[in-house]
Order: C-alpha cells, then sequence, then structure tokens
C-alpha cells in the first residue's frame, strides 16, 4: 500500500514539473512572438547614432529624411549639420562626419583622397540665380547672366528691369551651390564681390529682404519662399523637368559620401534615402530629382552625355 502511495506520489510531482514546464514555453514563445511583432511596429534598424553634416543645399533634405528615418527606429539619432560641401568632405574624409554631403565630386578637391570615399548620389538639385522680388526680371540671356555676376552689369536698368543698383550675394569658396554655379552658370568665371554667406539659408533671407539683391539657390529654396524669383537662362524656365532633359545647365548630383563602404546604420539610412518612400515622396517634396529620373548624366569633370 505504501509503495503504490509512493508511486502515485512520484507521479503527480512529474506531472506537475511537466505541466508548470509547459505553461512557462508557452508563455516563453507567446512573448517572444509579442516581441517580434512589437519590433516590427517600431521598426526594425539599426541602433546607435552617426553625424551627417556638409552641403546646405542638401541639409533640407536629409534632415527630413533622419527625422521620418528616427520617428520609425526609436533606437537610431541621427544629427544633420550644415557647413558647406568643403566641410562635408573635409570632416568625412577625417573621421568625423559618418556621412558627409557635397553638391560636387570629391575628385574636384585638391585636398581629399577621393579613392578613399564611397559615393552615393542620393538626388540631383538645379539651381539658378534668385532675384529680389522687385527687380523686374524673370530671365536672363547667359552673358547677362554671367556681367552681373561679374560686375559688368551693375543695375537692373540695364537688362530690362528696374531702376535699382544690383548687390550681389555669393557662398563662400568651398560651398559646392557656389561651385556648381560658377561653372554651369557662369561657365567657370568668378563672381564679383558681394555679401557672403555661410548658408542658402541666410542667401534666401538677404535676397528677400535688401532691394536689388541677386544671390543663387537650388531650387528646394524657391519652395520655401515664394516672393523671392527664380531666374531662367536664355528663355528655359528653371524646372525639374528642364534639368531632366538637360535644357536648364545649372544642376549637380547631390553627393553622400562614407569613409569606405557603409555599414551598420551609416549603410541602413543610406538604403532609407534610396528608398521608394524617400525617392518618390519626400524627395520631390523638398524639391529634389531623382537621379533615376535623369535623361542625362554628368561625369567628375563636367562633361554631360545622354544617358541610354
Amino acid at each position: 500500500m505504501m509503495k503504490n502511495f509512493k508511486r502515485l506520489a512520484l507521479l503527480f510531482a512529474f506531472f506537475l514539473v511537466v505541466g508548470v514546464l509547459a505553461a512557462c514555453g508557452g508563455s516563453s514563445e507567446e512573448g517572444s512572438s509579442g516581441s517580434e511583432d512589437g519590433g516590427s511596429e517600431e521598426g526594425s534598424g539599426e541602433s546607435g547614432s552617426i553625424t551627417v553634416g556638409g552641403s546646405s543645399a542638401m541639409q533640407p533634405l536629409v534632415a527630413a529624411a533622419a527625422e521620418e528615418y528616427m520617428a520609425e527606429n526609436s533606437d537610431a539619432q541621427i544629427d544633420v549639420q550644415g557647413g558647406g560641401s568643403g566641410t562635408g568632405l573635409s570632416e568625412v574624409s577625417a573621421g568625423n562626419f559618418d556621412i558627409g554631403n557635397s553638391d560636387y565630386f570629391a575628385e574636384s578637391k585638391d585636398d581629399i583622397d577621393a579613392d578613399e570615399l564611397v559615393d552615393h548620389k542620393v538626388a540631383v538639385v538645379g539651381m539658378t540665380a534668385a532675384a529680389h522680388p522687385e527687380v523686374g526680371v524673370d530671365n536672363l540671356s547667359k552673358d547677362e547672366l554671367k556681367d552681373i555676376f561679374t560686375g559688368e552689369i551693375t543695375n537692373w536698368s540695364e537688362v530690362g528691369g528696374a531702376d535699382e543698383e544690383i548687390t550681389l550675394v555669393n557662398r563662400p569658396d568651398g560651398s559646392g551651390t557656389r561651385a556648381t554655379f560658377n561653372e554651369f552658370g557662369l561657365d567657370g568665371e568668378e563672381p564679383a564681390e558681394g555679401i557672403t554667406e555661410d548658408s542658402s539659408n541666410r542667401v534666401m533671407q538677404i535676397v528677400n529682404d535688401t532691394p536689388g539683391a541677386v544671390g543663387y539657390l537650388s531650387f528646394a529654396y524657391f519652395e520655401r519662399n515664394e516672393d523671392i524669383v527664380p531666374l531662367g537662362i536664355d528663355g528655359v524656365e528653371p524646372t525639374d523637368e528642364n534639368v531632366q532633359t538637360g535644357d536648364f545647365p545649372i544642376w549637380a548630383y547631390q553627393h553622400s559620401y562614407t569613409q569606405g563602404e557603409p555599414e551598420g546604420l551609416e549603410k541602413e539610412f543610406l538604403d532609407y534615402m534610396m528608398s521608394e518612400e524617400v525617392q518618390t515622396s519626400l524627395l520631390p517634396d523638398q524639391g529634389y530629382i531623382p537621379a533615376t529620373e535623369m535623361e542625362v548624366e554628368r561625369d567628375a569633370e563636367g562633361n554631360e552625355s545622354d544617358i541610354e
């Protein structure tokens, strides 16, 4: 009798332990499944932090993309800075930026070893001269544009506009916007002395507030201030479509450079920049042109050719 009782007690204990283990296993599986679902809802991106900086023309786009990426991936921190394209290239080369943004090819900067950098062309930007709302001009010939910025023409009345003295607003050396405008707007000529501002935001503000002022900006900034006048060239309007076909001459790739092939959060963010969500929605909303929609292309020497 006693032996039977002991056997029953042992069997009862065995089944009790098995039941507890099964319950724990089910709870663990449910918890794991819930964690995976929760991770999917909050985003499964890389954690950590990176610093992205350089081109002020690119800054609004990259900042908007970073904000959306971080909203979907709460463990990621992306610090977006300006400073100009020269700063973007030098700081990513020095390892101070994880991603360096530039309006021009790294090969065009003498003190940068372009072989150490990997180029990611995330967009195309169109640029043109930006004039005060009351200058009375919305189109210039290429020669008139060059004469204005080199100081040969000093009053808007000389090109059919208001009797208003011209005030030039430039970006500093090292600015990708300046380099692009000088090369493709002024055919390599250097602009005359004028007001010099470190950011496109400041150029936009000064042109807006200063009678007779003219500077140069990417198309994105005309979306932000509809009062300043984007100037056409030789009768060609500064539009995305005219840039895509190569009819409007002042445009540049928006480069994001990394030191070697990107990994971790760098790679995830650059992949996000090239995603359909950004390329077909956020990017055009910010005033940029997807590189995939271009009908022409340029190399580091500025040679342009049709895309076949």
